[in-house]
């Protein structure tokens, strides 16, 4: 079943540009596709030149297809870098990020909420890429908040595939410069923050890397009940997705991927049940909220953040240390983050690998 096809028709010659399907099959980049067609196009020159009774012009409806493509093809890039270090797959592995300039940074405090100037587009920090088990997080009690996996008991943690679901069936990250306010209580759930970033749910076809910073536009969002918190998922795709410009709202989601909706919502209702625990409850009855309503509770968020970074509140155990933020009283000196970066482990001793990834396990719901 196809998503989203690029099909032009030139009178007596047609130009069928690659379609993509919701299996989301490995396949060219868009700019990989869009220099393919160019380059048949370009032969079609040619040869219409020489005969051109043969090979007419282009309708005007092939060259705003192609228009379209090509505006597609245009992508908005990252400027920060990911920094390893200590060994993976031990409690000492962290990923740093650092700017352009090779600076470390504070993913949580450092890089700007908002990707562009109309503020529609945000940054969105990937901790665990899709299909993956590690359950990594932004760590808060560190200096400059790198990436770490969480501990269960001693040992580090993945979450457990439950069937039909093989790891995070998103690429699952946060928003930085938010903050859920556990002090707040949300007059829409009435429960209180999570004391954490806002997570973010990224649909797209491609799977991100640990530690990379994507521009996101925001669809919906679902509220998750973690033990008697509010736990918002922003629900969110790539601008630089090959059909991001046919979703822009929540009712698109179930057009463009059919089913992921009710899949992401049992994902989190069964996910801790393989530990013992109980599965969990949403807000709404686990109905997803459009974009407008997302986008006003990032607001808050972002809002609680600021009151969070600038000392207006207690810190709830937080490192605010940043190197951006001004007026904030933990700004912190280039040099002074390269140092904390710099006393990072380089070491750690490798666990052996976890029987959670390959085993399933199939979870029956009263």
């Amino acid at each position: 079943m196809q998503s989203a096809a690029w099909r032009c028709c030139a009178s007596r010659s047609a130009v069928v540009l690659p379609t993509r399907c919701h299996s989301f099959r490995a396949a060219a980049t868009v700019e990989q596709r869009f220099l393919h067609w160019r380059g048949i196009h370009s032969r079609a020159n040619n040869k219409r030149q020489q005969n051109p009774v043969a090979f007419p012009e282009p309708s005007s409806r092939v060259v705003s297809c192609v228009r379209r493509f090509a505006n597609s093809a245009q992508k908005m890039t990252s400027k920060y870098q990911i920094a390893e270090r200590g060994a993976p797959n031990s409690t000492d592995y962290r990923v740093y990020l650092k700017n352009e300039n090779g600076q470390a940074i504070s993913p949580l405090h450092d890089i700007p909420l908002y990707a562009n100037d109309a503020k529609t587009v945000y940054n969105m920090v990937v901790e665990v890429p899709r299909w993956t088990n590690a359950k990594m997080e932004i760590s808060l009690n560190e200096g400059l908040n790198p990436i770490k996996q969480d501990v269960k008991k001693g040992k580090l943690r993945f979450v457990a595939n439950c069937f039909p679901h093989h790891g995070y069936i998103w690429n699952y990250g946060a928003f930085p410069q938010t903050w859920e306010n556990p002090d707040h209580l949300d007059a829409d759930t009435g429960c209180k923050g999570d004391n954490d970033p806002i997570d973010v749910l990224e649909i797209g076809s491609r799977v991100a890397k640990r530690g990379e910073v994507l521009q996101v536009k925001i669809l919906g969002t679902i509220a998750l009940i973690d033990e008697g918190e509010t736990d918002w998922k922003i629900i969110t795709i790539s601008v630089n997705d090959p059909v991001a410009d046919q979703v822009n709202d929540i009712n698109d989601v179930e057009t463009v991927f059919p089913g992921l909706l009710k899949a992401s919502v049992e994902w989190f209702k069964i996910y801790k049940i393989p530990d013992g625990k109980p599965e969990n409850q949403f807000a709404f009855n686990g109905e997803a909220k459009d974009a407008a309503f997302a986008t006003k509770t990032v607001e808050e968020t972002h809002r609680f953040w600021q009151q969070l970074v600038n000392k207006e509140v207690d810190d709830n155990g937080i490192s605010c240390l940043n190197t951006t933020v001004d007026g904030s009283p933990y700004l912190v000196a280039n040099d002074a983050a390269d140092e904390v970066f710099a006393k990072s482990s380089t070491g750690g001793n490798q666990e052996p690998v976890s029987e959670t990834l390959d085993k399933w396990h199939y979870i029956t719901l009263k």
